[in-house]
């Protein structure tokens, strides 16, 4: 059984020399709507004062603001419908980095054909866990694991339903999601690290923790390939 710094090992093996790729696949694959097992979320607070804005800086605010608001929602439209899609290839993009079979930038797009089904699995998901959580937040965090390796067993099973994947990855991470929390917490030092880089290190951190949770996938699956780097 492999532990957490085993799947950084893996993870930081299969970059050497693809460092550049990963991290634009990585850096696309976000703008585009993939998530990221190391990704987190951040909540935006607008503030008025009348002491500042007053009429003239508001006609001058308000028309770029209108713009700003409308291409954050067609952008969130765009990663809403296209992102799962695009997570089903980014899935392939980590698969065959760590296996070592030639990964492409085009992987993101390979897997289009699953659109429809893509989007289905991740407006299922996104229901579950938040009814999961309405219990309470750590029943939404448990499901939120059972539910994580879904995209990966439908890019490996094209033909598999929405919630055959989801039942199936539920089956996979059973004893498992504990070891998957263990490997995304030892990211943590790395995370404080880019504190300091003002977030210019999420770059390199993206692809290296996407890369070990493929590696993790891998051999949870039983698909794991042996490849001499």
């Amino acid at each position: 059984m492999s532990y957490a710094a085993d799947f950084r090992k893996k993870a930081r093996e299969a970059l050497r020399g693809n460092w550049a790729l990963a991290i634009g696949t990585g850096f696309i694959a976000a703008l585009l709507g993939a998530s990221s097992r190391g990704g987190s979320s951040s909540n935006h607070e607008w503030r008025e004062s009348d002491q500042i804005f007053n009429i003239d800086l508001g006609s001058f605010l308000f028309p770029f603001f209108i713009g700003l608001v409308a291409f954050i929602s067609i952008w969130f439209l765009i990663t809403f419908f296209f992102g799962g899609a695009i997570e089903l290839g980014y899935c392939r993009f980590n698969k065959n980095l760590i296996n070592g079979r030639n990964p492409q930038f085009n992987d993101l797009f390979s897997k289009f054909d699953l659109f429809w089904k893509a989007l289905g699995l991740r407006i299922v998901i996104a229901i579950f866990t938040f009814l999961w959580s309405l219990l309470f937040i750590i029943p939404g965090i448990i499901a939120a694991y059972s539910y994580s390796m879904a995209f990966y067993i439908l890019e490996e099973n094209p033909s598999m339903g929405i919630l055959d994947a989801i039942n199936q990855s539920k089956e996979m991470m059973r004893g498992n999601k504990w070891r998957l929390f263990c490997l995304e917490i030892s990211f943590i030092g790395w995370f404080i690290l880019c504190l300091f880089t003002f977030g210019i290190g999420i770059l390199w951190l993206h692809p290296y923790i996407n890369a070990a949770v493929a590696a993790f996938y891998l051999e949870v699956s039983g698909s794991e390939t042996n490849f001499s780097y």
